[in-house]
């Protein structure tokens, strides 16, 4: 979450109001498909796998809403949850510039910090740069000999004029065929690093579901080369996103959904705006022992960091306990599956009962 426009890092201040949102029964931090529409075609898109919500529906599937209706829905959500930070996603979410662009001023005055999370398919609103707490991040899937390919038609040329005169964020997933050639991830993150319009700059490693096999996949040893590379790279690059303590989750990350504070504290909607998205935003049966989500890696550092003599994991647990508590004094109140317990693979979406 982020407490200046452009910065997706938590700082202390913001700790300290998560904590709040906890104790009153809230996660701090939702994610809402918005959309089941996009024109692109992505190998490896887990928002629309088969057992992306389960196996019982996909997004595709779903209805969407549109208008009033998807702009009285968000809003609708965001006051039952009562998030600090709300990520709008898709299919391709600026499918639906026009609701957001009534979304996100309402959603800043309501001090929910919003990020939307787009190809850059089509041009990214410039007026949106300046509403005081909403962020746009675009997702390069590398230099364009990969992602001209892989996420055509949102290639380098049409981000790059669509994103002109605005303030953006950039996020890329590394797969394993960019680390074939030596210098690649530098040269990525020189090239965003050197352009005016780009705030920030975080990155992922591709995440697989359990028992793929893709040459997508990072190895061990793929992991600790990248997270090498990507420590040298902040050195020369501030805008990057990365530190010793995001490096050592990107080698050893999160167990499972219960020991990743990122699936812990978010909750996460699809394009019906009912469906839930489990374990995590990527749904499905994701394999945590290669999660490579930059949100994830970042939270499971912090929640090693210390606020006095209490670790943030410690606080973050206790506070849940009492939230659970004070969560079902309220009317509609659902709470969070990993709350209580670790949410078993195949168990509820929407309802709560089998989907497999």
């Amino acid at each position: 979450m982020s407490e200046t426009k452009g910065n997706p890092g938590m700082r202390v201040v913001e700790l300290l109001s998560a904590w709040k949102s906890i104790l009153g029964g809230s996660t701090p931090m939702m994610s809402i498909e918005i959309t089941r529409e996009c024109p692109l075609t992505c190998p490896g898109c887990y928002a629309y796998g088969k057992e992306h919500l389960g196996g019982a529906v996909t997004l595709r599937s779903l209805s969407d809403y549109r208008g009033d209706a998807l702009v009285d829905g968000i809003l609708a959500l965001v006051r039952q949850h009562r998030p600090l930070h709300v990520s709008l996603v898709g299919g391709e979410p600026l499918v639906r510039h026009r609701e957001l662009s009534r979304v996100l001023p309402i959603l800043s005055e309501m001090g929910v910090h919003a990020m939307v999370v787009t190809s850059a398919v089509i041009p990214v609103p410039a007026a949106w740069t300046k509403i005081r707490r909403a962020t746009v991040a675009v997702s390069v899937d590398g230099l364009p000999e990969h992602h001209d390919v892989r996420r055509k038609p949102a290639t380098y040329e049409r981000i790059l004029k669509n994103i002109a005169e605005c303030r953006v964020n950039i996020h890329g997933t590394i797969t394993r065929p960019m680390l074939e050639r030596p210098g690649y991830i530098e040269e990525y993150i020189a090239f965003w690093s050197a352009r005016e319009e780009v705030a920030r700059i975080w990155v992922s490693l591709y995440t697989p579901q359990k028992g793929e096999t893709s040459a997508e996949m990072l190895s061990d040893r793929d992991r600790e080369v990248v997270a090498e590379e990507l420590l040298k790279a902040r050195a020369r690059h501030p805008k990057l996103l990365m530190n010793p303590g995001i490096a050592e989750a990107i080698r050893r990350p999160p167990r499972d959904p219960g020991d990743c504070m990122f699936a812990r504290m978010s909750t996460n909607f699809s394009a019906d705006l009912k469906t839930r998205v489990e374990p995590c935003i990527f749904g499905g049966n994701p394999d945590c022992s290669h999660c490579g989500c930059a949100v994830s890696s970042g939270l499971h550092w912090v929640k090693t960091m210390q606020l006095g003599f209490v670790k943030i994991e410690h606080l973050a647990r206790g506070s849940v306990a009492i939230g659970s508590v004070v969560g079902k004094l309220r009317r509609g109140y659902r709470e969070h599956p990993r709350w209580t317990r670790p949410l078993p693979i195949g168990e509820s979406t929407a309802t709560g009962q089998k989907t497999a």
